[in-house]
């Protein structure tokens, strides 16, 4: 199966980044809305390296086949919500199993 990646939510944790990091111009290329499609469980072109890593093992098991995360966490049991691992930004990224085209 193939899995559509969705970025649906940013969250940004301002009073921690003026307290922790070290200022910068650019962390994320990421919008809201932007989607990606796995094919066999391999990281899309231009999905970042990162957000990847949270999320690997959750599209590798949809891409098997496999689901109902955490005994029925999503109502849809082939997704998955997962977030990269920005401690100061994360994207959330909506993970679905599609049927391949």
């Amino acid at each position: 199966m193939n899995v559509r990646i969705t970025a649906v939510r940013q969250t940004v944790y301002r009073d921690l980044m003026e307290r922790y990091e070290n200022p910068i111009e650019h962390a994320c290329d990421i919008v809201v809305g932007q989607q990606w499609v796995a094919v066999d469980g391999k990281r899309p072109d231009g999905l970042c390296l990162e957000a990847w890593k949270s999320m690997q093992p959750f599209v590798e098991a949809l891409a098997r086949g496999e689901g109902d995360f955490y005994d029925g966490w999503m109502r849809n049991p082939m997704s998955a919500m997962i977030s990269c691992n920005d401690g100061f930004r994360p994207m959330s990224f909506y993970l679905e199993a599609v049927e391949e085209s």
